[in-house]
């Protein structure tokens, strides 16, 4: 079972920075693509940013220029340097990854999401 650990939040004043990092753990043989959801108070969960194979990266259009998403050299850990806050990205973020265990299944994890709060 891969299990996905986030940490990072917290509350910020509109225009701080805060930095989220995730580390996956367990059987894994590779991961496809690893990235962020947010989930704000009566809405959909949508893509932040997210990292796929080979390095490409993928990013909502609200964050561009603002959000930066990175894996660590180990692979399985992705960071979000997140600047220029508004308070439109408080929301809960969650931690996605997409790979293949040793067994050779499919795995879809989810961190337990990890809270920022942007406000005056």
């Amino acid at each position: 079972q891969v299990q996905l650990v986030e940490s990072g939040g917290g509350l910020v004043q509109p225009g701080e920075s805060l930095y989220l990092s995730c580390t996956a753990s367990g059987s894994i043989i590779s991961i496809n693509a690893m990235g962020w959801f947010r989930q704000a108070p009566g809405k959909e969960r949508e893509l932040v940013a997210r990292i796929i194979t080979y390095g490409s990266t993928d990013y909502a259009d609200a964050v561009k220029g603002r959000f930066t998403i990175s894996k660590g050299d180990a692979q399985n850990t992705v960071y979000l340097q997140m600047n220029s806050l508004k308070p439109e990205d408080t929301a809960v973020y969650y931690c996605n990854a997409v790979g293949y265990e040793t067994n050779f299944r499919a795995f879809d994890s989810w961190g337990q999401g990890t809270q920022v709060d942007v406000s005056s």
